[in-house]
């Protein structure tokens, strides 16, 4: 499912958006920060891909978490607040547990906007950013991207075929099951190869690489896309502004800094939180617009 109120959009604004979230989660590791893009991307992604998204988040994403936050004071011992000592002597911190968790919810984070980016940016949008120029490289990407899916539909569509016929993966014993592991392996490979092949001749037969072709396209950069554009540089302006003095820093060791804030670094917060939750208030201002619309007639 793609959103029709974002994913609308130039794709110029769609990628710069999803660019500022995914490298401001992944490098500001500020406590509110990170509280605003879990919570932003959870309720995106959710939007975008409904009750499945909710289900692979409850049911991957947040037992992931747990396992993060719990691993990692078994290998970092760093941190001044010692709860305990473990059975080889090494510290249990607060620091350390702290740390896991907000590390947890970083990745958590990331996945959850990588979700929403494969949702909104097709490949289609992503040759018109970058095929003139990286036009080899953004074919391949955009190719490998579509061939997972595509790749994962026709497996299912082989193992129900082999199925009918008692040769799927749950018949027989364990080397029966093996054995019809690895045709079906052999089947998809088969396919694969083939596949390349037909998109090789097809790709030649409508000129790829020949000078002066063109591309046909139906995105237009309108006046919604120019207030978004700005928005985005904005907000994302004025954040690595506030990143480069310092004011989006936070300090876990040796000792957890405590939370005391200014009226810059609140306007940073908020900020930010514009930013991530930019595709949600669009999305309301459209489905406003459509009640509206629908009350009149």
């Amino acid at each position: 499912m793609s959103d029709r109120a974002f994913g609308a959009y130039h794709p110029t604004v769609n990628f710069l958006y999803f660019g500022l979230v995914i490298l401001f989660g992944m490098f500001f590791l500020n406590p509110i920060c990170l509280i605003i893009a879990f919570v932003c991307s959870f309720i995106y992604s959710v939007v975008l891909n409904g009750k499945k998204a909710l289900r692979f988040n409850l049911l991957y994403m947040l037992p992931m978490m747990i396992l993060l936050a719990v691993l990692n004071p078994l290998f970092n011992h760093q941190g001044v607040t010692i709860l305990r000592y473990f059975a080889n002597g090494n510290p249990l911190t607060l620091e350390s547990i702290v740390y896991g968790i907000v590390t947890a919810v970083m990745v958590v984070t990331i996945i959850c906007w990588f979700s929403c980016y494969n949702a909104v940016m097709s490949s289609d949008k992503f040759i018109y950013i970058f095929g003139r120029i990286i036009p080899a490289l953004s074919l391949v990407f955009s190719m490998a991207l579509r061939f997972v899916p595509k790749f994962k539909e026709q497996m299912q569509v082989i193992s129900y075929a082999q199925k009918c016929i008692g040769r799927d993966i749950s018949n027989g014993n364990i080397w029966e099951r093996i054995r019809h592991g690895l045709r079906i392996v052999s089947i998809m490979v088969t396919w694969a190869l083939e596949n390349s092949i037909d998109t090789a001749d097809s790709m030649k037969s409508r000129g790829y690489g020949l000078r002066g072709r063109t591309a046909f396209s139906l995105f237009r950069f309108e006046q919604r896309d120019r207030f978004a554009l700005t928005a985005l540089i904005l907000c994302g302006g004025y954040i690595l502004i506030g990143a480069a003095i310092g004011s989006l820093d936070f300090r876990y060791f040796p000792s957890i800094q405590p939370l005391i804030f200014n009226v810059f670094e609140m306007s940073l917060f908020v900020a930010y939180a514009l930013l991530c939750a930019l595709p949600l208030i669009i999305t309301l201002q459209e489905d406003r617009k459509w009640k509206h619309i629908q009350s009149k007639t």
